[in-house]
């Protein structure tokens, strides 16, 4: 009785983590998607930018403050890292764009797999389980724990 508690307990605490494990990874999966979509975004707003030098615009001066300004380029200066700023057109700005967004699909593809896999890992943990932790009974052995018609190891 007590080594079947330790058995509880230890399959308690390994659900706990994995549950941690499985938030974790759908808070990174939120995260990234929101970032494809700030990037799509983004590639429809320099879409609107071609052909409008001489044009006037709102430009973001930070969250939900803009600015009116008139385009004198359609040279863009772009953070590549580290704070070094170039300057790049609007399609080699795009081609960026995307080459970013798969990265982030394939990271994403990834710890969706990553998910998938822990669930597998649940799942076999729970089945691995089988009538042992329903009734003290193993699996390929005889019922011999005395629940005579409610054992579920006699459905099997």
């Amino acid at each position: 009785m007590e080594n079947e508690q330790e058995n509880q307990q230890e399959l308690l605490f390994k659900f706990s983590m994995y549950e941690r494990q499985i938030r974790e990874l759908q808070q990174q999966i939120e995260a990234i998607s929101r970032g494809i979509v700030e990037l799509d975004s983004l590639n429809i707003g320099l879409d609107e930018l071609v052909g409008a030098k001489d044009k006037e615009i709102y430009a973001p001066m930070g969250k939900g403050i803009f600015v009116k300004a008139k385009l004198i380029s359609e040279e863009l200066n772009v953070d590549i890292g580290n704070g070094n700023i170039v300057k790049k057109s609007i399609p080699e700005t795009k081609k960026l764009i995307q080459e970013q967004t798969k990265k982030l699909e394939l990271i994403r593809k990834e710890l969706e797999n990553n998910l998938e896999q822990l669930g597998e890992e649940i799942t076999g943990m729970m089945n691995s389980q089988g009538h042992s932790h329903h009734c003290g009974c193993e699996e390929d052995g005889e019922c011999n724990c005395g629940h005579d018609e409610k054992c579920n190891c006699k459905e099997n």
